[in-house]
């Protein structure tokens, strides 16, 4: 009887102090392969045990009852804590310990495509691309039609991978264009929607064709005080820029463009209409004050084969003002208060029929870069204008024949295609350039305001 009791008392005693053997298991989240050298902590009260990690990225301890601390740590891996509760086991305890790489770090896919290389930005199966106008934050505002443009159009907001608002045009749409702060509207036969997007939604307002074309197209907004405009009209071979200022109410000249030879055809126009259309133009003189001459050469001169119109587009890119003279063969430069810069001589515009030229500068809308359009049996060639030297020395060939609404934002040009003979509908697409330009402050392209009605 008292050895029994003694025995009892033994294994009781042994239970009592009995160390428990708990084994981690590490091994990497994603590879599942073993982590071998993670440090080890283990904390139960005031006592700590450590430890390292062998080659088969096991540790084992032995430790007492209670609550213990676990920390695990390694140079390549996120730190891991947790706690176990201890309890007294005849048995080896395993805990598996998934640890998360720390140089690994998830984001988007991300598209890095080589110059060259048509991307489809847009296509349905529903409807043609008609137009479209890149916002600043990357979304694409589109104008597509079921059939035919004029007899059912629709707006579409386009963020890269879905339509997120679609909004049915209810007048006859021609076009998208945009002001200068950059908002753009929709063009109709009769009047011009103003375009509002809010998240998905888009709200629409209404105004007069002829009141938007004359007083907010062509504005174009250098930086908050300072808006630049001109004198052009299509009806007539010379224009001035200048610019006005709102802060001071500063109003002064850039310069003048002026196509010598087309002026000189356009006034001697009068020699050549009978009696009775120039009596018609002196009385319109005495009514106007506008000289007969102009007259006759904006009623009838503007509408043979020799009148075109002017083309001597003005850029913006940071502080510097650019005016293309195709008439005395010059780009000069400005700063933003008009005051001469710098005017070196321009040649890229010369044998139309050779190179293809087609009276066109196209601006990167995020780079401030120009470059000048030519096209050669089909195909469109985009060529970078060095603006230290006025020269063009490299064109880009784009893939696709028949390219066409070309716009340029980011180093990828932009344009509408549809395979020739095919049924696909009208799609955008885009390719990559091969430059690297950085960003840069940039207007809104086109200047172009009347000051006087249209003769």
């Amino acid at each position: 009887m008292r050895n029994r009791l003694l025995l009892l008392f033994v294994l009781f005693s042994m239970v009592s102090g009995a160390q428990n053997i708990v084994e981690l298991s590490l091994f990497d989240s994603k590879s599942k392969e073993v982590v071998r050298n993670a440090n080890v902590l283990v904390e139960i009260g005031d006592t700590s045990y450590s430890g390292i990690s062998d080659a088969t990225g096991k540790i084992s301890f032995v430790l007492p009852q209670g609550k213990a601390s676990f920390t695990v740590t390694h140079y390549k891996y996120n730190e891991k804590k947790f706690t176990q509760n201890i309890k007294t086991s005849t048995v080896k305890r395993i805990i598996n310990i998934s640890l998360v790489y720390i140089r690994e770090q998830h984001i988007g896919e991300v598209v890095v495509s080589a110059p060259g290389i048509p991307q489809i930005v847009y296509g349905s199966n529903r409807v043609h691309v008609s137009d479209y106008e890149i916002l600043t934050d990357g979304r694409i505002i589109l104008l597509a039609y079921p059939k035919q443009l004029k007899k059912g159009s629709e707006l579409l907001i386009y963020d890269g991978r879905k339509v997120i608002g679609q909004f049915e045009v209810e007048y006859k749409a021609e076009e998208l264009i945009h002001d200068y702060r950059g908002n753009a509207h929709i063009v109709c036969e009769d009047k011009v929607l103003g375009i509002k997007i809010q998240g998905k939604n888009i709200g629409l307002s209404v105004l007069e064709r002829n009141y938007f074309m004359r007083y907010v197209a062509p504005i174009v907004d250098s930086n908050a005080s300072k808006l630049y405009f001109s004198t052009f009209d299509e009806n007539y071979p010379a224009f001035d820029y200048f610019y006005f200022d709102q802060e001071d109410s500063t109003y002064a000249k850039i310069m003048g463009v002026t196509d010598e030879l087309m002026m000189e055809l356009y006034r001697s126009e009068i020699k050549w209409v009978d009696t009775r259309t120039r009596i018609w133009a002196k009385n319109k003189e005495r009514e106007t004050g506008i000289d007969a001459e102009v007259i006759i050469g904006a009623n009838y001169f503007t509408q043979s084969l020799y009148y075109k119109e002017l083309y001597a587009p003005l850029f913006h890119r940071n502080d510097t003002l650019f005016v293309f003279d195709y008439y005395k063969d010059q780009l000069k430069m400005f700063n933003k208060n008009g005051e001469t810069l710098d005017s070196i001589p321009i040649y890229h515009h010369y044998n139309k029929r050779k190179t293809g030229w087609k009276a066109g500068l196209i601006q990167d809308q995020k780079t401030g870069q120009i470059y000048g359009v030519y096209e050669r049996g089909g195909y469109c060639y985009i060529g970078h204008v060095d603006t230290e030297t006025g020269e063009i020395n490299r064109q880009i060939k784009l893939k696709n024949k028949y390219a066409h609404e070309n716009q340029i934002n980011g180093n990828y040009v932009y344009y509408i295609y549809r395979p020739y003979e095919s049924a696909q509908k009208k799609f955008l697409y885009k390719e990559r350039l091969p430059y690297d330009f950085g960003k840069a402050e940039v207007l809104k392209e086109g200047v172009v305001w009347q000051e006087e009605e249209s003769l």
